[in-house]
């Protein structure tokens, strides 16, 4: 009787186990074989026989066609992605080699995976610390600084999240949106309470009730955000643990802010289903408000979700973020682009995102500059938070989303307007900008010497020597 061929999927096993929060024990028993077996299936040392493929299909209710059709392609789209850095330019590895590395080694590629992640959360790490340095007043162990670095590393783009949101969103389409699945799924109803009955809440899980309570105050997409969050929260904490775990965090607070903006990317994800989203924002040209009408989300949750999409394989543009108050404070920062951030104090007042408080809920768009000849394509509007009745507290911020020049074109806002030769001179901060005519200058650059100005005086603020 001829032996029966089996199939080497060691990599879409090990997903599919790390997306179920199982640990190699608990899917031996689900199979019915050893932990030991398990393992080598993992590692492409043993088939996956048709007898396996039926009893994980059976154990996992698993599309077959979906498990096999190309999600073992995830390790070899994320191992392209990482050799994308310049660091590895001189590098020619074939994708064909890519793809035996990934299938026949997959333990090697996690690590090379795992070393590259941490590898860029200590550049950022050293990169804080010397700011730091210049700003004697900065935090050594700053939380927010410590999320920030955890999402930059990843590139905000958590692709695991992905796909458990898009599940998510198909099973709650099944009853007709989050409500009814929450009733059938959870038993728990969804009430609309006012804002003093909630004393301060905007969303509550009441264990005792059975209910999730939302502030009727909220706009409708803020609603939906809050019930996409609170289903996370309730299906997708073993994903949360995984990805928090794999973070190097030095405080306690930082790792919970890991974890929230970790389950706002997967709500987000939910209410914008990673396949349906980025087809739809190639379509639209990367139109926010056409997308945010599609999608029933906000200017602001669109404008986010547009930074997320960098899943291996399915890359689209790659954009920043960045949100603001009038002040100049920076509440979120989320870099996809290779834009330098300033780090600490304010950013360069030439960008006119700090200027769209002039013409509010209005998209204005500029064309930016660095010192160093890189250029980027920028649009900045105004968005309110809270309010909602009479005499609530609203407060006004301004967010921007931009890209690099080579992608520019797709956008639609570059359309029949001026093109990268009229872009904005802009520094990153004063202090790192050397830019010597500069009248919106607030502070001399470092490690420049100062002029005396008592016989000449610049038209610049600070006038300091060229070299």
């Amino acid at each position: 009787m001829p032996r029966e061929r089996g199939l080497y999927a060691g990599p879409r096993l090990r997903r599919l186990r790390r997306e179920r929060g199982l640990t190699q024990a608990d899917m031996a028993a689900h199979l019915e074989v050893s932990a030991s077996y398990v393992a080598l299936l993992e590692r492409n040392h043993r088939p996956l026989s048709g007898q396996m493929l039926a009893r994980l299909a059976q154990a996992y209710d698993l599309d077959l066609k979906g498990f096999l059709g190309g999600g073992g392609d995830d390790e070899t789209a994320r191992l392209a992605s990482l050799l994308k850095d310049p660091m590895f330019a001189d590098l020619d590895l074939p994708s064909v080699e890519l793809s035996d590395i990934s299938t026949n080694f997959p333990g090697v590629t996690e690590a090379l995976l795992r070393l590259y992640t941490a590898y860029r959360e200590e550049q950022l790490a050293l990169a804080d610390k010397g700011a730091d340095r210049l700003d004697p007043d900065a935090e050594a162990n700053d939380p927010v600084a410590e999320s920030r670095r955890f999402l930059a590393a990843r590139r905000n783009s958590f692709p695991l999240l992905d796909d458990a949101a898009e599940r998510l969103a198909q099973r709650a389409a099944e009853y007709e949106g989050l409500p009814g699945y929450f009733r059938a799924r959870h038993g728990l109803k969804v009430r609309r309470l006012p804002s003093a009955v909630l004393v301060g809440s905007i969303r509550r899980l009441d264990h005792h009730r059975k209910e999730v309570l939302l502030d009727d105050g909220l706009d409708s997409a803020s609603q939906a955000f809050q019930l996409a969050l609170q289903a996370v929260y309730l299906e997708m904490r073993a994903e949360l643990d995984g990805l928090v775990a794999e973070g190097d965090f030095a405080s306690e607070s930082g790792e919970r802010l890991a974890r929230r903006a970790l389950a706002s990317y997967a709500a987000a994800a939910v209410m914008m289903p990673y396949s349906a989203f980025a087809k739809a924002a190639e379509t639209r040209r990367y139109d926010v408000e056409a997308l945010g009408r599609q999608f029933g989300c906000s200017f602001e949750q669109t404008a986010h979700r547009l930074t997320t999409l960098q899943k291996p394989g399915q890359e689209r543009v790659p954009f920043f973020f960045i949100r603001v108050d009038e002040a100049g404070n920076v509440s979120k920062r989320l870099d996809g682009a290779g834009f330098p951030f300033a780090r600490h104090g304010g950013g360069c007042p030439l960008w006119n995102v700090h200027q769209a408080f002039r013409t509010p809920r209005q998209i204005v768009t500029q064309w930016l500059e660095l010192p160093d000849g890189q250029r980027f394509f920028s649009i900045a509007r105004t968005v309110t938070a809270g309010g909602g009745a009479y005499g609530a507290t609203k407060v006004e911020r301004a967010i921007a989303l931009g890209c690099a020049e080579e992608h520019a074109a797709k956008l639609i806002y570059t359309q029949g307007g001026p093109g990268p030769e009229f872009s904005t001179p802009i520094g990153v901060t004063c202090r790192l900008c050397h830019r010597l005519d500069c009248t919106a200058r607030s502070a001399p650059p470092i490690g420049r010497q100062i002029l005396p100005d008592d016989i000449r005086r610049t038209g610049a603020p600070f006038g300091f020597s060229d070299s």
